[in-house]
């Protein structure tokens, strides 16, 4: 990862649990030198000892970002120690869940660029995806270096105002839960069938991880691919006839299920 500002002024790492240790991981494994980064993490892991970061707390005056990936209730108490960075040219990335970008602009000052991200857990991998969005403080450069950093963990989509972050988490911030949940009951309704508990679970890990891969590597749409693997009257079209059922399938539930989530993510951004 090339960023010439990044690796002249720093970048300052606010946090660095399961998500800030996913990340810093992509930023190294892409060329950011160690050297160019500092870490706030109160209970360092010996993998963060050893990656050769800053963890002194001794930090750069203006840094060109501070990407915040603390827990959302530890917000209040770990941002005020990095106020005298705002109003400046520092880029705030926040990762936190519920955090407004409005809370942001109170705690750093309105002329702060600020871009706030969803990201999902699939980033453990370098296989996640996130949306962003800026403030008006946040021009073309700072969207940039957000996109850069955060590209390093997965694939990255722009979104065009703060409140599709809620309809975001409800489909790929909390995405991945569904799917594991797929899985499991994937796993059960084979060994209902007569399987074996872990055969039954190596094909639902298999066909699920597969299928992804298939449909994010074709050129045809799932809808396409979901005709293709159906014949007329056969076993796949008898077990759609279930799953897509308008009332109980896939349809409506998964359709319940997002909003679900949508709806606590506006409420935990209301406070």
């Amino acid at each position: 990862m090339q960023n010439s500002r990044i690796a002249t002024r720093g970048l300052v790492l606010l946090g660095c649990g399961k998500m800030g240790s996913a990340m810093l991981a992509g930023w190294l494994a892409r060329g950011l030198p160690a050297s160019s980064v500092w870490v706030i993490e109160p209970y360092p892991s010996n993998w963060l000892k050893g990656t050769g970061v800053d963890l002194s707390g001794d930090l750069p005056d203006n840094p060109a970002v501070v990407l915040v990936a603390v827990k959302p209730q530890m917000m209040a108490e770990a941002l005020p120690t990095l106020r005298a960075m705002g109003n400046s040219e520092t880029v705030f990335v926040s990762v936190a869940a519920g955090i407004t970008i409005d809370f942001f602009e109170k705690m750093l000052g309105a002329d702060t660029p600020i871009v706030r991200a969803m990201p999902n857990t699939p980033a453990a991998i370098s296989q996640g995806i996130t949306a962003i969005i800026g403030n008006a403080a946040a021009g073309r450069q700072a969207l940039a270096e957000a996109e850069a950093l955060l590209s390093a963990v997965g694939e990255v989509v722009r979104l065009e105002k703060e409140a599709q972050i809620d309809a975001v988490t409800g489909v790929s911030g909390s995405g991945p839960a569904y799917v594991f949940h797929m899985i499991e009951t994937l796993a059960q309704a084979g060994e209902a069938e007569g399987l074996p508990p872990d055969m039954a679970m190596q094909l639902a890990k298999a066909t699920v991880a597969g299928a992804g891969a298939l449909a994010k590597a074709a050129s045809e749409t799932p809808s396409q691919l979901r005709v293709n693997v159906t014949s007329p009257n056969g076993t796949t079209q008898a077990a759609l006839d279930v799953l897509m059922d308008e009332e109980d399938g896939f349809p409506a539930l998964l359709k319940r299920a997002v909003k679900a989530a949508a709806e606590r993510s506006r409420e935990l951004g209301n406070g």
